[in-house]
């Protein structure tokens, strides 16, 4: 159970993975096929492109889980600590109500607004499986942004931004690291 439980925490991080790996390796299959073989897949193109979109909106999923989204914090710095997690909670729920409408939208546009006979160039396939993204992809965010203000205000967890770490703090770290295998090697 405590396995499937890590999986689903990390569902957005084990996608983006597998997707980028996937279509990085199609894009380099079709780049050795045209140069070596003077032959091309029609189809390995589109799929590329589809898995990046979902690469894309999964990784914005993540993002969300990791806290890392862009915001403007300038004025933040005038402001104690304790408010600035109530204050981000807030815009949190302007964030939320938007990617509730856009669920909405896009689930109505898949499966009321889409023209059904919409299929892949090459692939085959309806669009609707590509466009299915959309309302997983931002559902997903919408409980990402939930879970990092439950840990933020409720378990009252430090959850930083991972681009906002100090340069300085990380040069301390590398040059602490170095030391320590230093003096391993001098014992």
């Amino acid at each position: 159970m405590k396995n499937v439980l890590g999986i689903l925490n990390n569902i957005e991080s084990y996608l983006c993975r597998f997707l980028l790996a996937v279509f990085v390796s199609l894009l380099f299959l079709q780049v050795v096929v045209r140069t070596f073989f003077n032959f091309s897949f029609s189809w390995v193109e589109e799929l590329s492109v589809y898995m990046f979109v979902w690469f894309v909106f999964f990784g914005a999923s993540y993002a969300a889980k990791m806290g890392a989204h862009n915001r403007v914090t300038f004025q933040f710095k005038f402001l104690p600590d304790r408010a600035i997690k109530y204050i981000e909670a807030f815009a949190d729920l302007f964030w939320i109500c938007f990617n509730v409408y856009f669920v909405y939208l896009a689930l109505d546009f898949i499966f009321n607004r889409m023209n059904r006979f919409q299929s892949s160039q090459t692939l085959g396939f309806h669009l609707s499986w590509v466009y299915i993204v959309l309302p997983i992809a931002f559902a997903l965010m919408t409980f990402r942004i939930l879970q990092v203000n439950y840990k933020k205000i409720i378990l009252n967890e430090d959850l930083r931004d991972p681009d906002s770490i100090d340069l300085d703090e990380v040069r301390a770290e590398l040059e602490g690291n170095v030391s320590q295998s230093g003096d391993e090697e001098s014992k």
